[in-house]
């Protein structure tokens, strides 16, 4: 059975402190946040026990493995420091929350310790498991819409708020384009490969908190052109659209069809405070994604498996959502190589 260490106790960390109770050969042990009654409240729904020190949590639960779903400012100091004891306590893996890191540096340092601990580091890009997006990636491979020339993609919703209205420093999250946007960014590269060409349009830090809009080109080295938009200025709710355009055919989803498989906003909350939180998308098949990616990861440690989404898939997409808001900082294109 592994033994999961949780850090973070708002929306993400409670929807994945859920999912371990419905994966066979894991359980939820411990959860730290720096808010006592949240570490409390949420460590108290799942039968696992609370904390607000991490070395004190790793020492006293001796995880198999660490899952880091506080802020993106902080993945980079919790990743390094499990990695660091990892040897000592017998942690076999650790996964971080999306974007891996707020920086190319910050993702450097997580992948070296990790390699340096020889143990595993997985990026829990969701989207990567969400049916409609699966599906999509492999028609695409299978040559249902032909040579793929276009891509556009659409997400978001109304601006989230959460602990200290995180999501609104730009500092500290990025804005859209790293913390939003990114699960576009990284399923795109899945699917079209790498990234060559980034031009983007938006508001970065310059509308903030109240809101944040961004609209991002990619050309691939496919040749593929990718076009991708996203909101915190949409009062209507969360909403998803994507469309694949080639020379034998076009494939369309949009999550608001009633014929389409939609995505239902579900709006999670901090245990502390109670106040709506970030829109959580959801799959309204029987397999939520959520579970499906740490139960994929899970299962790889039981295994001595390679996951599936790599430290290095994680930088990559850091890096064209960085390249993104040097663009709209500079009104240039940035070229990735």
């Amino acid at each position: 059975m592994m033994r999961v260490a949780l850090v973070g106790a708002g929306g993400m960390a409670g929807v994945h402190a859920g999912c371990y109770g419905e994966i066979k050969g894991a359980t939820l042990a411990g959860v730290l946040d720096t808010s006592p009654e949240a570490a409390q409240a949420l460590a108290a729904q799942h039968g696992a026990k609370a904390f607000t020190d991490f070395d004190k949590m790793l020492e006293e639960i001796r995880p198999d493995v660490v899952d880091v779903c506080c802020p993106t400012p902080w993945h980079v100091d919790y990743v390094v420091r499990a990695a660091e004891r990892a040897a000592e306590l017998g942690i076999r893996g650790i996964s971080t929350e999306k974007p891996m890191g707020r920086s190319l540096e910050d993702c450097d340092r997580m992948i070296a310790a990790c390699e340096a601990a020889g143990i595993p580091l997985f990026v829990a890009h969701v989207v990567r498991f969400f049916p409609e997006f699966s599906l999509a990636k492999r028609q695409v491979e299978a040559g249902n819409v032909g040579l793929p020339a276009s891509v556009r993609t659409r997400r978001g919703g109304p601006m989230p708020r959460a602990w200290d209205d995180w999501y609104a420093d730009f500092k500290r999250s990025g804005g859209l384009v790293l913390d939003l946007i990114i699960h576009d960014f990284d399923w795109l590269r899945w699917t079209f490969g790498e990234v060559e060409r980034v031009y983007a349009r938006g508001l970065g830090d310059s509308k903030l908190p109240a809101f944040d809009y961004a609209l991002v080109t990619l050309k691939f080295k496919s040749g593929v052109i990718g076009h991708v938009e996203g909101t915190w200025a949409d009062p209507g709710g969360f909403k998803v659209t994507f469309e694949i355009a080639g020379d034998g055919g076009l494939l369309e989803y949009n999550a608001n069809q009633p014929t389409g498989a939609p995505f239902k906003p579900a709006f999670s909350t901090a245990a502390a405070g109670g106040q709506p939180g970030v829109a959580i998308p959801e799959s309204p098949t029987g397999n939520n994604p959520y579970q499906l990616e740490l139960e994929h990861f899970i299962d790889c440690l039981h295994r001595g498996a390679t996951p599936s989404i790599s430290p290095q898939d994680g930088k990559e997409a850091v890096r064209i959502a960085l390249a993104a808001i040097e663009s709209i900082e500079t009104g240039k294109p940035v070229l990735l190589g």
